[in-house]
């Protein structure tokens, strides 16, 4: 099953919550096959937050064990915060600093297209769920934008990884000041 991330935005909170519910009914009477989804604000303060969540599949993962967790915690976490403080055109310096912005294309568009103060809904879910999902977000006055899975996928390993490796720098270099 091609599976593809689905982000829905709307200007009004209450039909990201009422899209949560009725894209969860949808897939009930198997109108459309989801896998994860979840309810996000944009915090102006706060960051990208995880207001409500639902697996599909029936593995009890929480929204911290999942893709859309993985994917907000990154664009909330250490590396997102970093890219989010030094802006593209210094991070674009340097060729590590250059694949970390490159591993950051698919955060860069979830915090664009919601943005700070705006709610809406990532899913992921069949690609052959797409028209049924767009034409019930454009009834309600929303938007959408598809994502490949495997594509999120890759992008989250590489953002993963590249946290990972700012981690243990940042730890060398302390360890080397304070000796």
């Amino acid at each position: 099953m091609a599976e593809n991330v689905f982000i829905i935005k709307f200007e009004e909170e209450s039909k990201s919550y009422q899209t949560f519910s009725e894209l969860k009914q949808m897939h009930a009477t198997k109108q459309i096959v989801g896998e994860q989804m979840g309810v996000i604000l944009n915090d102006a303060d706060a960051g990208i937050q995880i207001k409500d969540f639902l697996d599909f599949t029936g593995t009890d993962k929480t929204a911290r064990g999942s893709i859309i967790g993985a994917l907000v915690g990154i664009i909330g976490g250490p590396l997102g915060i970093l890219l989010g403080w030094m802006g593209g055109t210094f991070i674009g310096a340097t060729g590590d600093a250059r694949e970390i912005k490159n591993a950051m294309n698919v955060f860069e568009q979830v915090t664009s297209f919601i943005a700070h103060g705006q709610t809406g809904v990532i899913l992921i879910a069949r690609e052959e769920d797409f028209e049924t999902i767009q034409n019930y977000a454009y009834e309600l006055g929303g938007q959408v934008v598809r994502l490949n899975g495997d594509y999120v996928r890759d992008q989250i390993k590489q953002a993963q990884l590249a946290q990972f490796e700012l981690e243990r720098d940042a730890r060398k270099r302390w360890k080397d000041r304070n000796k």
